[in-house]
């Protein structure tokens, strides 16, 4: 089983978390939803086998995350990395992209244009679809997964004030593709 998705998946969440809110250290927990997992780990396991994925993953990512702990939810399980594995992502380098991304987009007054200009500062392979599904506005990806391999599902929304608000979702492109926008 490969779990390498599944731990960089894990150390974006955190990251940018990290970005938005401060790093505080503490642990960290994140809702994966059973189907995210299978692909995160390239399997179709059900949720006793995932448990049991689940367990041998902490055991594998002790040394760099430190202690995860695992709960099943409705469809999925919630993993929560320890303190000690929240701190070793903070001192991760190479998430230029999303610290200049989340910094842009947390601004009130930013435009589509404002985002774009971030995404082709870090690639000339940029995808950008403009999006009539009531869900969001525009589906924005890097084409060749670099510097990530996420799909981000934007939204304008107007303020009260006029000014627009940028908000976002990203997901892996299976799970996009699963929710069929």
């Amino acid at each position: 089983m490969n779990y390498e998705r599944l731990e960089k998946n894990i150390t974006d969440n955190i990251k940018e978390a990290q970005i938005k809110l401060g790093f505080e250290n503490r642990p960290m927990s994140f809702n994966y939803m059973l189907g995210s997992l299978n692909h995160l780990i390239g399997e179709n396991l059900d949720s006793d086998s995932m448990k049991t994925a689940l367990e041998n993953f902490a055991v594998n990512t002790r040394e760099r995350l430190g202690e995860i702990t695992f709960r099943p939810i409705k469809d999925g399980f919630c993993i929560t990395v320890s303190a000690e594995g929240t701190a070793y992502v903070n001192g991760l380098d190479g998430f230029e992209f999303i610290t200049e991304f989340v910094n842009t987009v947390r601004n009130h007054g930013v435009s589509l244009d404002d985002v774009m200009v971030v995404f082709r500062k870090y690639s000339e392979n940029v995808v950008a679809e403009k999006k009539e599904n009531g869900e969001f506005d525009w589906l924005v990806y890097f084409a060749d997964g670099n510097p990530d391999e996420y799909l981000y599902c934007i939204a304008l929304e107007e303020e009260i004030d006029g000014h627009i608000h940028v908000m976002y979702h990203r997901f892996i492109r299976e799970d996009y593709e699963e929710f069929n926008f």
